[in-house]
C-alpha cells in the first residue's frame, strides 16, 4: 500500500525541482531586471522591498503551479514558467510608468509603491495562470 502511495514519488521529485529551478532563475532574473537591490535592501530590514519582491514571486508561482498541474511534460513546463518569468518582467515595466522612480521609493522604504507593484505583479500572475488552463 505505501509503495503504490510513493510510485508517484519521482515525477513529484522532477516538478518540484523543476519548480525550484524555475523559482531561483526567476529572483535572479528579476532581482537584475530592477534597480534596487532587493536581498540587500531585505537584509537591511525594509518590509517595502520584501512586500513587492514576495508578491512578484507569489506573481510567477501561480502560473508556475498551473504550469505544473496542466503540462503535457517538464519540457512544457518549462516552457511556461519562461512564459511567466518574461510576463512578470513585463507587469515590472508597465507598472513603472504611473510611479515614477518606483525603484528609488521602494528602496526608500515607501509602502505605497510597494504594495502597488506587489499586487500587481499577483494580478498578473493570477490571470496568467488562469490563461495556462487548456
Amino acid at each position: 500500500m505505501i509503495l503504490q502511495s510513493l510510485a508517484g514519488l519521482p515525477a513529484f521529485l522532477v516538478y518540484f525541482c523543476t519548480a525550484l529551478v524555475a523559482v531561483v532563475a526567476y529572483l535572479f532574473v528579476y532581482t537584475r531586471i530592477t534597480p534596487h537591490d532587493e536581498f540587500q535592501l531585505i537584509r537591511d530590514n525594509d518590509p517595502a522591498a520584501a512586500i513587492a519582491l514576495g508578491l512578484s514571486l507569489l506573481g510567477f508561482a501561480l502560473p508556475v503551479v498551473s504550469a505544473i498541474a496542466h503540462s503535457a511534460n517538464v519540457l512544457d513546463c518549462l516552457i511556461w514558467s519562461i512564459i511567466a518569468l518574461i510576463v512578470q518582467i513585463i507587469v515590472y515595466f508597465i507598472v513603472k510608468i504611473p510611479v515614477p522612480n518606483l525603484s528609488g521609493r521602494i528602496a526608500a522604504g515607501e509602502m505605497a509603491a510597494a504594495i502597488w507593484l506587489g499586487l500587481s505583479s499577483l494580478a498578473a500572475g493570477a490571470l496568467n495562470a488562469a490563461c495556462m488552463i487548456y
